[in-house]
């Protein structure tokens, strides 16, 4: 799987790991199809030169998707990767609900990979630049969890349990993935980009580390309420990969 260099060979490069994960029943494709969902929807805002300078947002999307991308080449090929994503998809098959795989994928990706991606692409200019830019993806990501949260009980028939245990406790899971860890990305970013070319290695060491912890407790949740909920919600799930992406797919 050679290096993406435009947004289109990203998105034929999501479409070969879903292909591969619905042959082989692979929950990482969970989160491979969420990522193409949005990357699609990206390049179509792209397209439209909706974004302040589309050349730059786009080179920093194909950026931020090949650390996904190498991430999964490597851990396939028994490579070091980052904690992670290492935890991510060391637990891809387990008996979790499909909202935690998609969350667990969601938080290595957004929380340490964004905040890398953006600083290497903002490196030596201004990061304020793409500021507004980065914000927009925000809502872009806004309405693909809107769209995702109405057709996950197509597949997770007694999600409705969150919002009785939790009081939309589903929502803000879902939510804080999205809009927390986009404005940590944007902290972290800042971070990585004032130290300059060379990143601090123990900087980036540091936001991973935090990241597992995150992901612990995305398999884990504190509340007990919610961790018994959850169970008892990816008990009566689709356990199929295929169908659950055809379910989720279908409009």
């Amino acid at each position: 799987m050679p290096t993406a260099t435009t947004i289109n060979e990203v998105l034929e490069q999501l479409d070969e790991i879903i292909n591969e994960c619905i042959a082989t029943n692979n929950r990482m494709g969970l989160f491979a199809y969420v990522y193409r969902r949005t990357t699609a929807e990206i390049a179509l805002e792209i397209s439209l030169e909706h974004f302040e300078d589309n050349q730059r947002l786009e080179i920093m999307d194909v950026a931020f998707a090949n650390l996904y991308l190498e991430a999964y080449k490597r851990y396939k090929n028994n490579q070091e990767i980052s904690k992670s994503w290492a935890f991510a998809f060391n637990h891809a098959n387990e008996s979790l609900s499909i909202l935690q795989h998609i969350m667990l994928g969601m938080n290595a990706h957004i929380n340490l990979d964004l905040a890398i991606a953006t600083a290497a692409t903002m490196n030596g200019k201004d990061i304020t630049a793409i500021e507004n830019d980065f914000n927009k993806v925000n809502d872009i990501l806004f309405r693909i969890t809107d769209e995702l949260q109405a057709r996950l009980s197509r597949v997770s028939p007694i999600m409705f349990l969150l919002d009785w245990f939790g009081k939309n406790s589903d929502e803000m899971i879902i939510d804080f993935s999205m809009r927390k860890a986009r404005e940590q990305a944007w902290n972290s970013a800042n971070l990585l980009w004032s130290l300059g070319d060379n990143y601090n290695t123990d900087a980036i060491n540091n936001i991973d580390n935090l990241v597992v912890k995150i992901a612990k407790i995305i398999k884990n949740p504190k509340s007990k309420i919610i961790g018994f909920a959850i169970k008892i919600i990816a008990y009566f799930e689709v356990k199929a990969v295929g169908k659950v992406i055809d379910k989720l797919r279908v409009d």
